[in-house]
């Protein structure tokens, strides 16, 4: 027998993306139900081969299912989560609701797989932010070889980051201004199309957005909290796939080469890094991939122990719905859920 798994916000991205990794990896599902909000009943969605139509949230029967994949939003999850947990199931939160909770575990299971161990204290599993994932990804092998005392981080998040509005809003803007149509922003504050905005989130008081402030809060409940992290975030003009400058001084010299000989055997990462003129990677070379990819590493010669890296990930993908699915596959590997069922784990 394998899993009942329920999906809230199956109708999202992200979403339709745990939909069709779960049957990509072969998770053992043995039941698999799409909840929506009361508009989206009866709407269908694929699973594999099959179609199936979603269900209202306010009718589901929580109780009858061991694994909830949440994405829905913050609002929803305030909402939901914690009746969910306490019905039953381990829900697995795809939004920032419940990242800051001392009782829920924040996991990157390739960065702190022994966080599972407090799963049940309210049966929440918080996703980290999208950037953070690759960016601790992409950072934890390396922090473990020469301790991290600094990053600057500048990320360039696609449009997809804000949901199907946010890909529909680039879309339309391109074809309105090839068009001389109207491309006027309704999404995003500013215009996105042949256009950059620095500001994902809201304001606060210091200046900063809190997208900026979840990746440093994040970073520091996963990774280490001493570690000085700054960031700004971007969007840009690009349907999927996050990409992120990083900056990071250490408290030892480590040379670039061995930079890349440790990113090389990190679980999660792939190495592409040639200098040459396409010896890179970018979104679009991401996009529908599994790993984090880390490429133009390189010394900085500014700081004492410094190196520059660049960082992509699909954001739907590892920053989202696979590390999702793979904290399920933590649960069972560590016996956190059981399921007599077998499945290939995911390997990049």
């Amino acid at each position: 027998m394998g899993y009942r798994v329920a999906i809230v916000g199956a109708t999202g991205n992200v979403g339709r993306e745990m939909l069709n990794i779960l049957e990509e990896v072969e998770f053992p599902v043995d039941e698999i139900h799409a909840i929506a909000s009361r508009k989206s009943k009866g709407v269908e969605v694929s699973f594999g081969d099959k179609t199936i139509k979603c269900q209202d949230i306010e009718q589901f029967d929580f109780s009858s299912v061991d694994i909830v994949l949440m994405s829905a939003g913050g609002a929803v999850s305030k909402e939901w989560s914690e009746k969910i947990g306490k019905a039953g199931p381990i829900v697995i939160d795809n939004s920032s609701a419940f990242r800051k909770d001392a009782d829920v575990p924040l996991i990157v299971p390739e960065v702190n797989p022994d966080a599972i161990k407090d799963a049940t204290k309210k049966n929440i599993i918080a996703n980290p932010n999208c950037s953070t994932i690759q960016l601790v990804t992409a950072l934890k092998p390396l922090h473990d070889a020469a301790r991290i005392k600094r990053v600057v981080v500048s990320t360039y998040q696609s449009v997809s980051g804000a949901g199907k509005e946010g890909m529909d809003e680039l879309w339309n803007q391109t074809k309105a201004i090839y068009g001389l149509g109207d491309a006027r922003p309704k999404k995003f504050p500013k215009q996105i199309a042949f256009n950059v905005i620095p500001y994902i989130g809201s304001f606060l008081e210091d200046g900063s957005t809190d997208e900026e402030q979840k990746m440093s809060d994040e970073t520091h409940k996963m990774l280490d909290p001493n570690i000085q992290v700054t960031v700004t975030c971007v969007r840009v003009p690009v349907f999927v796939g996050h990409s992120e400058a990083v900056n990071v001084e250490f408290d030892r010299p480590i040379a670039p080469d061995e930079a890349r000989a440790i990113l090389r055997e990190a679980p999660g990462v792939l190495v592409i890094d040639k200098q040459e003129h396409d010896g890179y990677i970018t979104p679009v070379d991401a996009a529908g991939e599994h790993a984090v990819y880390v490429s133009r590493i390189r010394k900085d010669p500014t700081v004492e122990n410094g190196l520059n890296l660049w960082v992509v990930s699909d954001n739907l993908r590892k920053g989202a719905a696979l590390n999702a699915i793979q904290i399920a596959q933590l649960l069972d590997e560590t016996g956190v859920i059981k399921s007599s069922s077998g499945y290939r784990s995911i390997t990049i």
